[in-house]
């Protein structure tokens, strides 16, 4: 008769750095997260050899299809200019309104954008990808 506990051993694992590593990883997708702007339309912009810059008020943008965009908010030609003067009418100086266009877009929708800029009293400035072509 074998009297005697029997010794069984349990595995464990060891978390305590697995605290560390998820905390970390947390921290991280936080930080990419607010870097990224989920508010932007994606256009190709025309490239120059200088970039103009300018402090933004307002972003308007021209894509492919001539679809305009204050903001991320869509609108029409027609509905820019009472739209727009109520962005401009919050700013105390000269403001300035950047242009972001396709570089397939027509380039008459981006003058007429910029005709109404130019009505508000803003500044236009095209924005282009500076990697010089």
């Amino acid at each position: 008769m074998n009297i005697r506990k029997r010794l069984r051993t349990h595995p464990e694992m060891h978390t305590g750095a697995l605290n560390d590593i998820l905390f970390i990883l947390l921290l991280f997708f936080l930080i990419v997260s607010t870097l990224a702007n989920p508010n932007v339309i994606k256009v190709s912009n025309p490239k120059a050899k200088s970039d103009t810059k300018s402090k933004q008020t307002v972003v308007i943008t021209v894509d492919k299809d001539q679809n305009l965009y204050i903001g991320s908010q869509r609108t029409t030609l027609d509905q820019l200019e009472p739209e727009l003067k109520a962005f401009l009418s919050k700013e105390t100086e000269k403001p300035s309104v950047v242009i972001n266009g396709d570089s397939t877009s027509h380039l008459g929708t981006a003058i007429k954008v910029m005709q109404v800029i130019k009505k508000l009293g803003a500044t236009p400035v095209m924005a282009v990808d500076n990697s010089g072509q």
